[in-house]
C-alpha cells in the first residue's frame, strides 16, 4: 500500500464506523437486500405467466442464504468483461445462487440498486453524525454549566469589550450546533427510497410484467419501502431520484463544519492568550524546531477538514443542477466522491470536536489578569456615576475621565506599563474619590451582566431536553489517531 495513493480521510481522520457504511461490503450487501426484497414483492403480488408463479420461496430462500457472502472475484472478474457494475454483481449472485438467477433484478434498473442504496448509506452515515453531535453538545453543555460563572474579557472585532463569561460564550458553540441538529433532523426525516421506477422513471417494465394491472404496481415501492426500513419512496422521479437531495444532505454537513471551524476559530485565538487549551498529550511534541510549543492542533485540523467540507457541498449542487432530463451519467463519478467523502470527513470533524470539548483547560488566573488590565477603562462610568454622588457634575467629570482614559491607554501602549487609570483619577480631586473607592467597581463579576442567568436557562429550557431525549446516545470518547 506504500506505492500508491491512499485517502488521508480513510487512513488518519474518520472512524471505522463511518468507513463502513461506505465501503464494498456494506454497499453490496445491500444491493443484495434490495434484490431479495424485490423478488420477495413480486412474488407477494402474485406475479404469474400462464397461471404459474414466475418467482418461487425456494428462489428467494436461496437468495437469502447468500446475501452477505459476496463473491467479489467473481464479480470484479466479470466487470473486467462487460465493464458494469450492477450487472457483474448481478451475474455474480447467480453464481451462487443457480435457482434463482434468471429471476435477480426482474424488471428493475440499474438505478434501483445504486440509488436506493445511496439513500440507506446515507441514512445509516446520518444517524452516525447525529450520535456525534449530540455528544458534541452534551460535552459543551457540561463544560458551559461548569464555567457559567467565570468571568472573562468579551471581544468585538477582536478588541476587548463588554465582559461575558466562559459558559455563555461556549452556549453561542451550543446553539449554532443545536441549529445544525435540527437540520439534520427534518432532512433525514424528508429521506425516501427511489423505488424501482425504471429506465426513465415510468415503471413500464411492471406495466409489462403485471399485465397492465395499476393497482398492484402501485404497491410495489410502499412494499419495497417497507422492507428496507423506510415510510416511503420518493413519488416521482426519472430514473434516479432527485440530485437535490444528495445537495441537502451535504449542506447539513456543511453547516456542522461551518460551526465546528467557528468553535474552533475562537479555541486557537484563545490558546494564543493561554486562556482556554485545547487537550495536549504527555509525549506530544508542539513543533519539530520549538520544543517548547503546544498549537492547537486539533482545533486547526477541524479548521482544515470543515474547509473541505464545506467546499465539498458544492459538487452536489452542481450535479444537481446539470442533470439532464431522466437521466444522465455525469453525477456518477461526482457522486463516489463527494457523498462518502463529505461523511468521512465530517466524521473525522466530530471526533476531533468530541475529543476537544471533552479535554478544555481553563485558566482563571490567566483570565483574570487580562480582565484587570481592561477593567480600568470597562469601570469608568460606574466611577462617574460614584463622583456625582459625591457631588461632582456629570458632564465636567466625563471629558475629564475621556482624557485620563487616553492618558492611561497611552501609558500602557506607548511605555509598555500597567493601565495606572485607577491613580490618576484617585489623583483628580474633582472626583472626590479615594483609590480603594475606585477599585471596589474593578471586580469583573459585576460586569457580565445576566451571563450566568443565561446560561442556566438556555441549558434548562433548550439543551438539556435534546440531551435527555438521546440520552442512550450520549458517553462517547473519541480517539485521535494522528
Amino acid at each position: 500500500m506504500n506505492d500508491r495513493y491512499v485517502s488521508p480521510l480513510s487512513e488518519r481522520y474518520s472512524s471505522k464506523e463511518m468507513q463502513y457504511i461506505f465501503s464494498p461490503e456494506k454497499k453490496f450487501r445491500t444491493w443484495r437486500k434490495l434484490w431479495i426484497a424485490l423478488a420477495e414483492t413480486e412474488m407477494e403480488l402474485g406475479l404469474s405467466e400462464d397461471g404459474k408463479p414466475v418467482i418461487t420461496q425456494e428462489q428467494i430462500d436461496e437468495l437469502k442464504s447468500h446475501a452477505d457472502d459476496i463473491n467479489f472475484d467473481v464479480a470484479k472478474a466479470r466487470e473486467k468483461e462487460v465493464r458494469h457494475d450492477v450487472m457483474s454483481h448481478v451475474y455474480a449472485y447467480g453464481v451462487q445462487c443457480p435457482k434463482a438467477a434468471g429471476i435477480i433484478h426482474l424488471g428493475a434498473t440499474s438505478c434501483y440498486v445504486g440509488d436506493n442504496t445511496d439513500i440507506i448509506l446515507m441514512d445509516e452515515a446520518l444517524k452516525l453524525v447525529h450520535k456525534k453531535l449530540v455528544n458534541v453538545i452534551e460535552k459543551l453543555a457540561k463544560f458551559a454549566d461548569e464555567y457559567k460563572n467565570q468571568p472573562t474579557l468579551a471581544f468585538t472585532h477582536f478588541q476587548p469589550a463588554q465582559p461575558t463569561t466562559v459558559g455563555k460564550r461556549a452556549t453561542l458553540w451550543i446553539n449554532e450546533f443545536m441549529m445544525d441538529l435540527e437540520d439534520l433532523e427534518y432532512v433525514q426525516s424528508t429521506l425516501k427510497l427511489l423505488g424501482s421506477k425504471g429506465t426513465t422513471g415510468t415503471q413500464a417494465s411492471f406495466k409489462e410484467l403485471f399485465n397492465g394491472d395499476d393497482e398492484t404496481i402501485d404497491k410495489i415501492d410502499p412494499m419495497i419501502a417497507k422492507k428496507m426500513g423506510f415510510e416511503a419512496c420518493v413519488p416521482v422521479s426519472g430514473q434516479t431520484y432527485s440530485r437535490k437531495v444528495d445537495t441537502r444532505v451535504l449542506n447539513v454537513l456543511a453547516g456542522i463544519a461551518a460551526s465546528a471551524t467557528k468553535m474552533s476559530n475562537d479555541i486557537r485565538l484563545l490558546q494564543h492568550l493561554k486562556e482556554v487549551e485545547e487537550p495536549f498529550e504527555k509525549n506530544q511534541i508542539g513543533s519539530s524546531a520549538m520544543a517548547y510549543k503546544r498549537n492547537p492542533m486539533r482545533s486547526e485540523r477541524i479548521a482544515s477538514l470543515s474547509r473541505y467540507v464545506m467546499a465539498d457541498a458544492l459538487n452536489p449542487a452542481i450535479t444537481s443542477a446539470t442533470q439532464w432530463f431522466e437521466r444522465t451519467l455525469d453525477d456518477s463519478a461526482n457522486k463516489r466522491l463527494s457523498v462518502p467523502e463529505g461523511f468521512l470527513a465530517i466524521d473525522g470533524i466530530l471526533d476531533l470536536c468530541i475529543n476537544v470539548t471533552d479535554g478544555l483547560k481553563v485558566y482563571p488566573k490567566v483570565i483574570e489578569k487580562h480582565f484587570m488590565a481592561e477593567i480600568p477603562f470597562m469601570a469608568t462610568e460606574n466611577i462617574m456615576m460614584d463622583a456625582v454622588k459625591a457631588g461632582g457634575n456629570r458632564q465636567e467629570l466625563h471629558e475629564k475621565i475621556r482624557q485620563l482614559s487616553m492618558e492611561a491607554g497611552k501609558t500602557v501602549k506607548e511605555e509598555g506599563k500597567d493601565n495606572n487609570l485607577a491613580e490618576l483619577i484617585a489623583n483628580d480631586p474633582d472626583f472626590g474619590l479615594t483609590k480603594e473607592q475606585i477599585e471596589n467597581n474593578f471586580k469583573p463579576e459585576l460586569y457580565v451582566g445576566r451571563a450566568p442567568r443565561q446560561v442556566e436557562v438556555y441549558l434548562r429550557d433548550v439543551v438539556n431536553p435534546v440531551i435527555g431525549k438521546y440520552s442512550s446516545e450520549v458517553g462517547m470518547t473519541a480517539e485521535i489517531n494522528v
